[in-house]
């Protein structure tokens, strides 16, 4: 009994020394989601290049074209990751697209609308979790539902709806998997890179990797 008191006690303490988490975006929070959408809304621009010649070369089996969505999905991941506060998912995709846009797609100022759904999907599976969950699981899972969510748009509402129920269906799992392994898991893995060169020491994200590699080298 006495044992079972000093533990729960000592649990209590614990608890009461960990700081309180602080959902409240900063300036350096505002910067950084933005330099993130920034950045990524280049390489956007750069995949849409890429995007023809890919997607030709993927032809040969219809609705595999899905696995190219994964390089306009990302944004959201990773700056849900990174920032760690509600909105920064969505933030950071929708400031992306609307760089993308801005330097000049074929689809224009859609763009924003996909930005919009792609990052809310993310944000949603951020948010599932109270936004205290950040292990590679949520990551990949937050890849796998904006997968879903752009799979489920273009098969909708772009040329792709002209494909039959069986395509649809392959382009629809394509964009899961390309954004579970795009979007969800090099996020992951870019996230802990950045932690470990210090460029996210006033993040959670940046100490929490710290503290994780500190123990897994003793």
């Amino acid at each position: 009994m006495h044992s079972t008191l000093s533990s729960s006690s000592s649990s209590v303490l614990a608890g009461a020394g960990q700081p309180k988490r602080n959902l409240r975006w900063r300036v350096v929070d505002i910067v950084t989601a933005s330099v993130l959408g920034v950045a990524s809304g280049v390489i956007f621009w750069a995949w849409g290049l890429a995007w023809g010649p890919l997607s030709a070369a993927l032809a040969f089996t219809p609705g595999l074209g899905g696995l190219l969505a994964g390089g306009w999905l990302f944004a959201g991941v990773l700056g849900g990751l990174v920032i760690r506060k509600p909105g920064a998912a969505l933030y950071t995709e929708l400031v992306a697209a609307a760089v993308s846009a801005l330097i000049g797609t074929v689809w224009g100022f859609e763009t924003l609308i996909w930005g919009f759904v792609q990052g809310l999907a993310a944000e949603l599976v951020f948010a599932l979790f109270l936004y205290a969950n950040w292990r590679i699981g949520v990551a990949l899972l937050a890849g796998a539902t904006t997968g879903l969510a752009v799979g489920l748009l273009d098969t909708t509402f772009t040329s792709y709806a002209a494909l039959d129920i069986a395509a649809k269906t392959t382009y629809v799992v394509s964009a899961i998997v390309s954004g579970t392994v795009i979007a969800g898991l090099l996020s992951w893995f870019a996230v802990r890179g950045l932690a470990a060169t210090g460029a996210l020491s006033r993040f959670a994200s940046g100490r929490q990797a710290r503290t994780v590699a500190g123990a897994s080298s003793r």
